[in-house]
């Protein structure tokens, strides 16, 4: 099935995991390019990051039959993205924002395919899943806060951790929620 070299152009442990899983045989490169976008729409945000992410690696790369997937991943409350926590208070403010009420989280997937002669495919797509969460304490979120890592999470968790006891439910594609959408990026392969 897999002919082209695939790289994934994420640091993400999540996301190398799902390929992993998903049979994949890949290299990562990182893109250290400046992660800067034009766009207001959380889901046109995010497929603008992991474009720009899939182009640096595929730039940096010789010409030869290649596959490079660049994933960028925001949550949305209201409209308005929340990254990464730049502290605890934040990561507290986040949470206590939508506990007790749903958001959205947008993945980017950037999948760049190339031929021998250098030919460029783009497929580009946001995928939107909606995370419905219970009502928390404020001693709640502290606590969630103080057992897990959440600085380097947007929306500052995990639904993969032990944020999961406070999801009622979701609609659309868990894995996205972890940060990529592995049944889309397999259908996109398959076509390609």
């Amino acid at each position: 099935m897999q002919k082209k070299k695939i790289i994934l152009a994420s640091a993400s442990p999540r996301r190398r995991e799902l390929m992993q899983q998903a049979g994949y045989e890949f290299e990562i490169q990182v893109s250290h390019k400046e992660e800067v976008y034009t766009s207001e729409a959380p889901d046109e945000i995010v497929k603008e990051l992991a474009l720009l992410k899939a182009k640096d690696i595929a730039n940096q790369n010789e010409a030869e039959e290649l596959v490079v997937i660049g994933a960028d991943t925001v949550v949305a409350y209201q409209g308005a993205v929340l990254g990464k926590p730049k502290s605890k208070e934040d990561a507290f403010a986040m949470i206590k924002s939508f506990q007790g009420d749903k958001h959205q989280v947008y993945t980017g997937v950037a999948i760049l395919s190339y031929d021998g002669e250098g030919n460029e495919t783009v497929v580009n797509h946001a995928v939107k899943t909606d995370v419905y969460v219970n009502p928390m304490t404020d001693e709640e979120i502290l606590k969630y806060i103080e057992t897990d890592n959440v600085m380097d999470k947007a929306g500052s968790y995990g639904i993969q951790s032990g944020f999961a006891i406070h999801i009622e439910k979701i609609e659309g594609d868990y894995f996205n929620v972890v940060g990529l959408p592995i049944s889309y990026i397999y259908e996109v392969l398959k076509r390609m």
